[in-house]
C-alpha cells in the first residue's frame, strides 16, 4: 500500500476531502478482503460521514457497502418501512442522530416530573427503533448519544434545572448508556465526548445545515467516522492488544545508561518528571483494562531493568509481559516479542521518542501501529488516545485479567522445565475444564473470541453477537464453548466450536482456541465432548475445514493430529477438508477434569 494511502487514518480533513476519490480508487484496486454491509439511518444528511468512513474501512481491509436512509427518516425506516432495509441485509445498522432530532424538550417552566416524563418519552421512541431493528433485522446496532446544545438558554443553570436542555440531553445520554449495558446488541457511540474534544464552535456548521441539512463541520464528521472505524475494527477483532514502549526519554527522562537510576526524570519534583510519571500511570491504566505492556529498548538489560527500581517509578517489572533490552535492531526485537507472546505484530502499538526508530519499525514491520508521538512526553497520551488503537466494544472479566494470565505463562514455562515427562507436567497443572453449549451469559465473550482469535482458528470465520444468538437457538447447530482453570488461576473462556448438521454429518464451520492454552490438551477435551454431542443428534462423522490465512499456519495439521483423514486434495489456495468417522472413536483426553452438561 502506498505510504500516502497508508497514512489516511492520521491525515488532515482537508487532505482527505481533496484526495478522497483517488484514495478510494487505489484502495479498491487492492481488493479489500471482507465485504461489510452497513445501513446508516440518519437524522441529518449523512453522505460526508459515509464518505470518510468508507476510506477508513478500505484501509483496514473491509469492502464497505452502504445503505443510507433519506434525510430525517431514521425512525420511519427502522419502525415502519423496514422491507427495503431488510432486503439490504445489513450486518451493522448505525443510527446517526443529533440534538435537533429530539421531538420535544421539557417545557419552560418545567417541573421535575415534566423533565422526567420528557426524558422517558424520548427514550421510548429510541427503544422502539432498537427493538424494531432487533426484531426485523437482527444485527448489531450502533446508536450515537447527543452532543450538548450550542446555546444555553439559562446559562449555567441550563445543566441544573428542570427544563434545561443541557440537563435534558445529559440525562438522556445517561439513559442511553443504561440501555446499552443491558442490551449487548446495542453499542453507544459517545458523540457527547467527541464533540467536546473537537469543540462546539468547530462542531456545528449552520450554513451547511440550513442549505443542505448537514449539521456538522467536515472536521466533526471526520471525527465521527474515525470513532466508528475504531468501533467496527474492534467488532471484528482488529483492536490492538500490546503497548510496546521504549525507555530512555519515553518512560522516563534522560538516558539511564549515562545518568544512572538516581538521575532519571520521574516523580513529582519537576514538571518534566511529573509528565513522565503521568505517562507511566496512563500505561499502567491501560494494563489494568487488559492491554499488555512490553519493553523494546536499546540498552543493557540489567541497566534497563534497574530503572523500574526507582522509588517514584509507577511501572514495575512485573507489569511487563515481555522485556527486550539489548543492542539489536528494534524491529527484530518486536518480532521476538510477538513470538514470546504468541501474538501477531499487527496487534502492537510501538511508542518511541526517537523519530528514526519509529521510521525503521514502521517501514520494516507493516501492521505495527507507530503513532508519531514526537519527543514531548506531555503530548504522548493525547496522541495515542486519538489513534483509538485499543478501542473496546465490551469489557469482560477475561479482559481485565489478561495481563495476569500472560504473567502466569512465565511460571508455566518454568514449571514445565522441571518435568521430564510432559504428561506428568500436564497432570501437575490440576486442570479443570467447563465444556458446554453456548450460554447467554457467555455469548458476548464467545463473539469477542471469534473476532479476536487469528492463529488457532481453523476457518477464521467472524461472527457477530446476533449471529451467535441465532446459532444458539437453531437445532441444526451444535455449539460448544470451553473454559479452563489450572492451579495458577482461571484462564476464562478460551475455545469455541460451531458445528452444522447436514444429513448424517456434522460440519465444523468454526473451531478456535486462545493461544494462551496451547499444548494443554484442551482440543482433546473439546473433541471428546463434540463426538458425544454429534452422536446424540444422529450423525456418524465429523467434517472439518482448514482455510489458510497469513496467521493460522500453526493449525494446518490440527485435524490430522486429531485422527481425521483428508477428504479431498487441497485447493490451489491450500484449503483442506477432513473427516472423522465416529463409529470406533474412543475418548482421548486424560489430563483435564471436565465438568458441565457437555460431560453428562
Amino acid at each position: 500500500m502506498p505510504p500516502e494511502v497508508a497514512s489516511i487514518e492520521t491525515a488532515s480533513v482537508d487532505r482527505l476531502i481533496l484526495k478522497r476519490r483517488r484514495f478510494v480508487r487505489e484502495l479498491r484496486a487492492n481488493a479489500p478482503v471482507r465485504e461489510l454491509r452497513i445501513a446508516v439511518l440518519g437524522g441529518t444528511t449523512t453522505n460526508e460521514v459515509v464518505d470518510f468512513l468508507e476510506i477508513h474501512l478500505l484501509v483496514n481491509g473491509f469492502n464497505p457497502i452502504f445503505y443510507q436512509s433519506e434525510f430525517g427518516r431514521f425512525y420511519e425506516d427502522a419502525v415502519y418501512d423496514t422491507a427495503r432495509l431488510a432486503a439490504f441485509r445489513p450486518e451493522l445498522v448505525y443510527v446517526h442522530t443529533c440534538y435537533r432530532n429530539i421531538t420535544s424538550f421539557p417545557p419552560l417552566p418545567s417541573t421535575e416530573e415534566d423533565h422526567r416524563r420528557e426524558v422517558d418519552k424520548e427514550l421510548e421512541r429510541f427503544r422502539q427503533i432498537w427493538q424494531a431493528l432487533n426484531d426485523q433485522i437482527g444485527c448489531q446496532i450502533i446508536q450515537n448519544n447527543f452532543e450538548l446544545p450550542p446555546i444555553s438558554l439559562m446559562g449555567n443553570m441550563d445543566a441544573v434545572v428542570s427544563g434545561g436542555r443541557t440537563r435534558f440531553l445529559l440525562d438522556l445520554n445517561a439513559a442511553f448508556a443504561a440501555e446499552a449495558r443491558q442490551n449487548p446488541r446495542l453499542l453507544i457511540q459517545d458523540i457527547q465526548t467527541i464533540a467536546s474534544r473537537v469543540g462546539l464552535p468547530r462542531w456545528f456548521d449552520w450554513d451547511r445545515w440550513f442549505s443542505y441539512k448537514i449539521l456538522y463541520t467536515p472536521e466533526g464528521n471526520l471525527a465521527i467516522a474515525r470513532s466508528l472505524n475504531a468501533m467496527i475494527k474492534s467488532m471484528y477483532g482488529m483492536a490492538k492488544k500490546v503497548l510496546v514502549l521504549d525507555l530512555d526519554n519515553t518512560l522516563w527522562g534522560g538516558v539511564i545508561g549515562d545518568d544512572g537510576v538516581d538521575k532519571i526524570q520521574i516523580g513529582r519534583e519537576t514538571p518534566l518528571a511529573e509528565a513522565y510519571t503521568a505517562f507511566q500511570q496512563y500505561c499502567l491504566d491501560q494494563r489494568k483494562r487488559g492491554v499488555l505492556l512490553a519493553v523494546c529498548s536499546k540498552n543493557n538489560d540489567e541497566t534497563a531493568r534497574g530503572g523500574f527500581s526507582h522509588p517514584d517509578s509507577v511501572l514495575k517489572l512485573e507489569h511487563f509481559s515481555a522485556f527486550k533490552a539489548n543492542w539489536e535492531p528494534k524491529h527484530e526485537n518486536l518480532l521476538h516479542i510477538a513470538r514470546d507472546l504468541n501474538l501477531g505484530v499487527d496487534s502492537f502499538v510501538f511508542v518511541d521518542d526517537n523519530p528514526a526508530e519509529r521510521h525503521i519499525v514502521a517501514a520494516q514491520i507493516p501492521g505495527v501501529a507507530v503513532p508519531d508521538v514526537g519527543s514531548d512526553v506531555s503530548r504522548f497520551i493525547p496522541i495515542i488516545d486519538a489513534g483509538r488503537y485499543f478501542e473496546p466494544i465490551s469489557l469482560s472479566k477475561e479482559d481485565f485479567e489478561r495481563a495476569a494470565m500472560y504473567a502466569n505463562r512465565a511460571e508455566l514455562t518454568a514449571l514445565e522445565s522441571k518435568f521430564e515427562d510432559y504428561g506428568a507436567y500436564l497432570d501437575s497443572m490440576e486442570m479443570e475444564a467447563e465444556i458446554d453449549s453456548f450460554h447467554n451469559v457467555y455469548l458476548e465473550r464467545i463473539s469477542q473470541l471469534t473476532n479476536k482469535t487469528n492463529q488457532y482458528n481453523l476457518t477464521t470465520r467472524r461472527c457477530t453477537l446476533a449471529e451467535m444468538e441465532s446459532f444458539q437457538s437453531d437445532p441444526a447447530y451444535v455449539t460448544l464453548y470451553g473454559r479452563l482453570k489450572d492451579k495458577f488461576g482461571d484462564n476464562g473462556l478460551v475455545t469455541v466450536i460451531l458445528g452444522r448438521k447436514k444429513d448424517d454429518e456434522l460440519h465444523l464451520d468454526l473451531w478456535l482456541m486462545s493461544c494462551r492454552v496451547l499444548k494443554r490438551d484442551m482440543e482433546l477435551a473439546m473433541l471428546d465432548t463434540l463426538v458425544r454431542r454429534a452422536r446424540a443428534i444422529g450423525t456418524s462423522r465429523l467434517v472439518g475445514y482448514y482455510i489458510p490465512t497469513k496467521k493460522n499456519g500453526m493449525v494446518a495439521d490440527h485435524y490430522e493430529s486429531l485422527g481425521f483423514k483428508p477428504l479431498s486434495e487441497a485447493t490451489p489456495e491450500g484449503a483442506t477438508t477432513w473427516v472423522l468417522e465416529l463409529g470406533q472413536y474412543t475418548p482421548r483426553n486424560t489430563h483435564i477434569a471436565v465438568i458441565g452438561r457437555g460431560h453428562d
